[in-house]
């Protein structure tokens, strides 16, 4: 018996699925908020996460981050009637196994959770993000460059990850702010530019480039 976890806010349809995943033989939690969804998760493991983007308090991506902080093979199925490529490709990117647009058909449903149950989570990621010298340490969320090791904060570690991934691409402070803080208000990318500025006091040489009016790159060299 899995243990799957649902996570969606309209009442009815929470129980609906909770009520069709339960007679497929799954042991099935529910939650109707980020917060309670992750709530709901440190109290234990499921084997998957049937999760809606658009919740209160705070939304699918912040509850997709924070599962994955807790463990990074877990399973999570997004059930989302946003379903624009962008929404799809960014939702895959964070680390999600599959993605399924609402309105659904039940029986699609059913299989695409019983799959998704035969495979296995993406697995504990790789320790270590190298681009040219410069080292990112992914379990201890610090920097490495020329042998010396600097420690990051999350949101540092969270936007210098996101840049060395997308090393020599030009990303802008829309996608920073999606990415890395959840949201797209061009009012807080201020934020962004503060925290670039903090990872360049801490490195000892530019590796994040700025594009003047678009945003910021990773540089190798």
């Amino acid at each position: 018996m899995a243990r799957l976890l649902v996570v969606e806010d309209e009442a009815r349809l929470r129980a609906y699925l909770r009520r069709v995943l339960e007679a497929d033989g799954h042991a099935v939690d529910a939650a109707e908020s980020g917060p309670q969804a992750v709530q709901r998760l440190s109290g234990g493991g499921f084997d998957l996460i049937v999760l809606d983007l658009m919740l209160p308090g705070f939304d699918g991506f912040e509850v997709m981050r924070q599962a994955f902080d807790r463990r990074a093979d877990q399973r999570v199925l997004v059930l989302s009637a946003v379903m624009d490529v962008a929404t799809r490709v960014r939702c895959l990117r964070l680390g999600a196994v599959d993605f399924l647009g609402k309105p659904f058909a039940t029986a699609e449903l059913v299989e695409r959770v019983r799959t998704r149950l035969r495979t296995p989570g993406a697995g504990a990621p790789q320790r270590w993000l190298r681009v040219g010298e410069v080292t990112l340490d992914l379990e201890r969320q610090a920097i490495s460059l020329a042998g010396r090791e600097v420690p990051l904060s999350h949101r540092e570690f969270m936007l210098l990850g996101h840049l060395m991934r997308r090393a020599g691409e030009v990303c802008s402070r829309r996608e920073l702010l999606a990415g890395v803080w959840g949201h797209t208000d061009e009012l807080g990318s201020n934020v962004v530019d503060a925290t670039v500025r903090r990872i360049r006091g801490k490195v000892p040489r530019p590796v994040i480039e700025t594009v003047r009016n678009v945003g910021y790159a990773f540089s190798a060299g």
